[in-house]
């Protein structure tokens, strides 16, 4: 059944699917927030009873939703549902544009445990109204609530009663109703019950409250620049259920903001055009002659690279200064050659640090510091020598 909520004049439209198998209309306003609650108690009584007595409860049942012919749902158009075991809900803002145009939501049902599904379809028929869209409308972040929670009748009515106590409007209503996820919010950790975050936008028919501007002090802002909680007087009155970020509150006075004019393209049908059947080529191609495509690929750079190498050999062969530079070049390979086989030839001497030495003092001869099966490739030429100290006798 479809129900408006009135909170002490505050205005939303909830809607809970009612068991019956023909198509449920429902009736929303323009520029008013709608939910539809669908419910696992209804969809349970078209399923198979569960095998154990007091376990019913326990049927994992999923929602999808889909506009009747097309894979999603409209753009104003959210579904939430968090586990299998919770209800699903529907919820989002239509706008003037929708006017006058039924929108047909197919609802199928998905019991994992028996694989069954069963279909119903709601009608959303949208109204127009003078009173709505209001002119003075605020968005509050609250960070201490999930969407579904703040989807709530409850819980939304008592955060729409706390605005009504600090603007204090004549009429208020709720617009629209924001995950911070799909605000590019990050999902929390699951430490300390953290929440992801939610926006909420209201509208109301007077001007902001001096409490609201608030945060538009240059204090407040250079605390916000800052990342502290700005001093906000009437926090108090939401902070015992609702944890306002009063940095991310957004006032938008809609009398004020010029109207953006822009030409939408006509996107048509979105059919194409018949232009007959398909006629897929013959079976029986032409020949084709790829003599010039060989010429092109192969013969032609083979030529380029012919001349190239004639101008090269030309120039090396028969030129005076080509001839200098391979006469030059084959001198110095003979010269090289000469001296390898030479130092092949040679005797290896050994270094002077090799050598027999004699004690500076007692003219002792003193064995060589490497003995002769050392490697002499390995030799340092000079080697470290242990100093000596010279006593001198004095008389």
């Amino acid at each position: 059944m479809a129900s408006v909520g009135v909170f002490a004049g505050l205005i939303v439209v909830f809607s809970i699917l009612c068991k019956s198998h023909a198509d449920r209309n429902v009736y929303p306003s323009a520029g008013v927030l709608f939910v539809h609650v669908l419910e696992r108690e209804y969809f349970k009584g078209e399923f198979p009873p569960y095998p154990k007595a007091g376990d019913s409860s326990n049927d994992p049942i999923t929602f999808n939703t889909n506009l009747k012919g097309y894979p999603d749902r409209p753009g104003w158009l959210r579904y939430i549902q968090r586990t299998s075991h919770s209800d699903g809900v529907l919820y989002g803002s239509p706008t003037a544009e929708h006017v006058g145009k039924p929108t047909i939501i197919e609802i199928t049902a998905y019991n994992k445990r028996t694989f069954e599904t069963a279909r119903h379809n709601l009608v959303i028929n949208i109204m127009s109204t003078e009173e709505f869209p209001l002119p003075y409308q605020a968005e509050f972040f609250i960070k201490n609530m999930n969407v579904e929670e703040m989807l709530a009748s409850e819980v939304l009515g008592d955060f729409l009663g706390a605005v009504k106590n600090v603007w204090q409007p004549e009429r208020l209503n709720a617009i629209n109703i924001t995950s911070a996820l799909d605000r590019g919010g990050r999902v929390p950790l699951p430490i300390n019950d953290l929440k992801e975050g939610v926006y909420v936008m209201v509208g109301a028919d007077v001007q902001f409250s001096s409490c609201l501007r608030e945060v538009e002090t240059p204090q407040n802002q250079l605390r916000c620049s800052q990342e502290m909680e700005p001093v906000i007087s009437c926090d108090k009155k939401f902070r015992a259920q609702f944890h306002i970020d009063w940095c991310k509150i957004s006032l938008v006075d809609i009398t004020k903001v010029v109207p953006v004019h822009s030409n939408h393209p006509d996107l048509g049908t979105g059919v194409l055009p018949d232009i007959g059947e398909y006629n897929p080529p013959s079976e029986s191609l032409k020949s084709r002659d790829y003599f010039a495509d060989f010429l092109i690929t192969l013969a032609v750079p083979s030529a380029i690279a012919l001349v190239l190498f004639i101008i090269l050999g030309y120039s090396m062969c028969c030129r005076r200064e080509g001839v200098i530079q391979l006469v030059h070049h084959s001198s110095i390979q003979k010269s090289t050659k000469e001296i390898r086989s030479m130092s092949k030839n040679r005797e290896i001497s050994w270094p002077l640090s090799t050598l027999p030495v004699f004690h500076p003092v007692s003219g002792e001869v003193v064995p060589p510091i490497h003995p002769d099966s050392y490697e002499t490739t390995s030799m340092p030429l000079m080697q470290t020598q242990p100093r000596k100290k010279l006593r001198f006798l004095t008389t």
